[in-house]
């Protein structure tokens, strides 16, 4: 086989020509406004009786989508054309919820009420606290917990299932965003054997939040302005990714049509995964175990020669040189540790990324600190324990799947069915189980 790319004029569009055996077939590209055109591949399984092969979707794309751009190769992020920087610098992670939800930043007035309409819906029903959460097992994984209460929201909103219904699938999309902290908390509360807090809403998005969290028997919690701006800004870091695991698991699910709280709990499911959510919490066991700075040079050899497990934190799917929310994280961590003090594993870390960035191994790989190198470090000072870090990362990432639930149902997609490659046993016949 071989492709063509003919060059695109107004009489003759892009085009990949792919020759099976005699036949030549003329597969469509489609532009994009940035990064890698598509060869549009719908005529191969018609045409030629074939399908392709990619394990991971690693170079398949699935729909098209106008939430986040990314180049991986030049570690560029941008939410709906706005750069990660610019957004973690100036914005809220609210405003950046809007965004990615509208298309547009809002203005004062819509802010505003937008602001209310989260607000408004941050309590949970009674319910699904006291006869679900309370339910379960007192050492239950608070991710469990909150995949399992996000599932069951569907039955306390039962107009959920009109999808299509502009205003009911806009409530559905304020109350998944506003009670994704409500849930947290709840879970993490539970699995310490503490009461629950009701949210306060007398209080910013991140501050509730840690109120939530935290407070004991004080009338009201106050938390610290840097703290709460830290999580606002890492909230804005992991609102969305383009088309990760856990936003494919949110379109997959959401392409049979099922309510938004049923996709939802899909894609935190995929969250949950070790390899997704679960990656910063292995950064921090892996700095644990390296124990001391003397440590680290016979750790990063052992990595070398395969025997000391993986550089946990370096290295993306997508991204191959820094990834650019890496560097706002690590200047987040500075404001942090001024309040928190130092986290003893941080000299570890540091020692790690001059070694590791420095060493041709590592570079020539294109191994480079991502977004989970040093998030671990920043929740694990604020006082949030391991088992929370998915947990952390759902709440914000709710938006993103959101957003691609709502760009999905807008596009009308088809339901998501793949083909697959069969390698299993040619046609046999059955015999009876005393003759085998």
């Amino acid at each position: 086989m071989t492709i063509m790319e003919r060059g695109a004029t107004a009489a003759n569009p892009q085009v990949a020509r792919l020759q099976v055996g005699d036949k030549e077939l003329v597969l469509p590209i489609e532009p994009a406004t940035e990064g890698q055109a598509a060869i549009n591949i719908a005529p191969l399984l018609k045409d030629a009786g074939l399908v392709t092969l990619d394990y991971g979707y690693a170079n398949t794309a699935p729909t098209r989508s106008a939430i986040t751009y990314l180049d991986g190769d030049a570690g560029i992020l941008r939410y709906r054309g706005y750069p990660i920087e610019q957004l973690a610098e100036d914005s809220t992670y609210l405003e950046v919820a809007y965004l990615l939800l509208n298309g547009d930043l809002p203005d004062a007035a819509a802010y505003e009420v937008w602001q209310r309409e989260i607000t408004l819906h941050t309590f949970i029903h009674e319910n699904v606290r006291k006869r679900f959460l309370e339910g379960f097992h007192y050492d239950a994984h608070p991710m469990g917990m909150l995949v399992s209460a996000v599932a069951a929201l569907s039955t306390f909103y039962l107009d959920a299932k009109d999808i299509f219904d502009t205003e009911s699938r806009k409530k559905q999309i304020i109350r998944l965003i506003a009670k994704m902290p409500t849930l947290a908390a709840a879970a993490h509360r539970f699995s310490v054997g503490m009461p629950f807090v009701y949210p306060d809403n007398s209080l910013p998005f991140t501050s509730n939040f840690l109120s939530m969290m935290w407070k004991i028997a004080e009338p009201r919690f106050e938390a610290d302005p840097v703290l709460a701006r830290a999580l606002d800004v890492l909230f804005i870091l992991h609102a969305d990714h383009e088309q990760n695991c856990s936003t494919t698991a949110m379109r997959v699910v959401g392409s049979s049509h099922a309510d938004p709280y049923s996709a939802t709990a899909a894609a935190a499911a995929a969250l949950y995964g070790p390899r997704h959510g679960g990656a910063n919490e292995a950064v921090i066991r892996m700095l644990t175990e390296i124990g001391s700075i003397e440590n680290v040079e016979p750790f990063i050899a052992s990595v070398k020669e395969g025997s000391g497990g993986r550089l946990q934190g370096f290295g993306h799917r997508v991204y191959k040189s820094y990834d650019p929310r890496a560097k706002i994280i690590k200047q987040t961590a500075d404001e942090v540790f001024g309040v928190t003090g130092k986290n003893p594993l941080l000299d570890i870390a540091l020692k790690l990324e001059e070694i590791a960035l420095s060493d041709e191994y590592f570079t020539s790989r294109k191994l480079y600190p991502n977004v989970d190198f040093y998030s671990g470090l920043i929740y694990q000072a604020m006082g949030f324990p391991l088992e929370m870090f998915p947990v952390l990362f759902a709440i914000p990432r709710t938006t993103g799947w959101l957003a691609h639930w709502q760009e999905m149902l807008d596009q009308d997609s088809k339901i998501t069915r793949p083909r697959q490659l069969y390698i299993g046993e040619a046609e046999r016949t059955y015999r009876p189980i005393g003759e085998r």
